[in-house]
């Protein structure tokens, strides 16, 4: 009886570890470019705290975007879908170019109700859930505290002090005065973090930095601005250098709260993007010196297919199960989120909802692991920064077909041309073929909304960018990046 008593007891440890579930932090950037932070290139912005999460855990060289711009991802992480079975392929509400070669598809005004959140899939396995920033995912009735969130916190706005707030909820946490607004969204993590600490917890912190328009508090501006001067580095530009040294800041201020709190080690915390990054918007205005980023060496940027537009960073730090120091160059997209935190979660998937997510916990043992999974597809029916296209990426290959009417297609090698510089169409006609007929079989799975022929063609007019908001013109207009002033505090 003793032998047997003491068996147990040299097991009981290991069986509590196993079945403890791991807090789960969740923090999506917004617009960051792949090569944005240290620990993916940057010699330029300074990134400690992402740089340590790096260090000590997973760092994915191959990650993407399931959009290349901001609704589609998020619609990704929160169904475990492609997007475009819901519909969801472009910003909501969206633009247009109405006289242009082909109209493009409208977009559901949010998120339908019927499907399952990755939130209400974690909240049902008996977390405290919250999410804290930008949703846009549709608003009144359709935001987080709708869709699983129990503690919900959406900020509308830019990035400087007195330029954002909590949207629907009254008598709620209030900024301090001056406070940049990672600053708060840190001080809203934190407080969230300290009041269910005891219980496992599930938190989405989706800032809106490094989105434009470009605005960072005086001292980093400064900082990033004579560090130009003694580099010669045009690109990043200095503000939006020192927005994202503001994430990085955030970043540091959430995992020391874990520290002291004493739950650093058995809490995942997971960094990404919800898009590539933007090198010029849409509608520059060539007055004005706003460039944001370089994607070098990728081709393209938000809003495109390209790898710029689609390729991004993703750490996973998780003490408890991830040695640190592990890089995985096996492809990954935003839709795995939702099978990999129900599987550590203890949670069940939606019985009558597809999840094209793979759990990718199996890669935390085994960086060098295949997932097994065939292709990766995008679907942006919609002008951006590029034309209408969808594309796939099978192994090395990455096609994409252009759906203007024009019949262009591309085929690049991204092992021998990460830079996708050479088009291999006319060369690989096999490979071309295989994927090309793979993509369109994907396009009639998912039902993916496609463009059609445009009666308003007009060659003259289509340039001009329309508002889905107002259904007006958008006008360029001239913007100035700039850190605040004593009149903005």
């Amino acid at each position: 009886m003793k032998k047997l008593l003491f068996t147990f007891f040299l097991i009981l440890p290991f069986l509590t570890s196993a079945q403890e579930k791991p807090n789960i932090i969740f923090i999506m950037l917004d617009d960051l470019g792949w090569t944005d932070v240290g620990c993916y290139g940057s010699k330029f912005i300074d990134t400690p705290h992402i740089d340590k999460l790096a260090k000590g855990g997973m760092k994915f060289t191959d990650f993407y975007a399931a959009g290349a711009i901001c609704s589609p991802t998020r619609c990704a992480v929160q169904s475990g879908q492609n997007q475009a079975r819901i519909g969801i392929t472009a910003h909501i509400p969206g633009h247009w170019r109405p006289f242009e070669k082909v109209q493009t598809p409208m977009v559901p005004m949010a998120l339908p109700k019927d499907i399952v959140t990755v939130g209400e899939a974690l909240k049902s396995s008996g977390y405290s859930t919250g999410y804290i920033g930008k949703w846009h995912l549709g608003g009144k009735g359709f935001n987080p505290e709708d869709q699983g969130y129990t503690y919900s916190r959406v900020i509308s706005g830019p990035h400087l002090p007195g330029k954002y707030r909590i949207i629907n909820l009254k008598n709620v946490e209030k900024p301090q005065k001056g406070q940049y607004r990672t600053d708060f969204e840190a001080d809203l993590s934190i407080k969230f973090i300290k009041e269910n600490k005891e219980k496992p917890f599930f938190l989405t912190v989706s800032p809106y930095a490094v989105h434009i328009p470009l605005g960072a508090m005086s001292d980093k501006v400064e900082k990033y601005r004579k560090k130009a001067k003694e580099t010669g580095m045009k690109l990043p530009h200095p503000v939006y250098a020192a927005m994202v040294e503001h994430s990085d800041d955030m970043v540091g201020r959430i995992v020391a709260s874990l520290e002291e709190l004493k739950i650093r080690n058995k809490t995942m915390i997971v960094f990404t993007s919800d898009n590539g990054g933007l090198y010029r918007r849409y509608d520059y205005n060539p007055d004005v010196d706003d460039d944001v980023t370089t994607l070098a060496p990728l081709r393209g940027e938000k809003g495109n297919l390209y790898e710029g537009g689609v390729r991004i960073p993703l750490i996973i730090n998780y003490p408890d199960k991830i040695k640190a120091g592990l890089v995985t160059s096996e492809p990954a997209i935003s839709y795995d989120f939702f099978p990999t935190f129900a599987s550590l979660a203890g949670a069940k998937l939606p019985e009558n909802q597809t999840i094209d997510g793979v759990d990718l916990s199996p890669l935390f043992d085994a960086p060098q692991k295949s997932l097994n999974r065939d292709a990766l597809h995008w679907h942006l029916p919609h002008y951006h920064h590029g034309r209408p296209s969808s594309s796939i990426r099978s192994g090395e290959w990455k096609f994409i077909e252009y759906l203007d009417g024009s019949g262009d297609v591309e085929l690049f090698n991204l092992t021998k041309d990460i830079g996708e510089t050479k088009n291999l169409a006319s060369v690989n006609r096999g490979v071309l073929a295989k994927l090309k007929q793979e993509l369109n079989d994907w396009r009639i799975e998912v039902g993916a909304r496609m463009p059609l022929q445009n009666p308003s063609y007009d060659p003259k007019r289509a340039h001009e960018w329309w508002s889905r908001r107002n259904s007006k013109p958008v006008e360029s207009k001239k913007r100035k990046a700039f850190p605040p002033t004593e009149k903005d505090l």
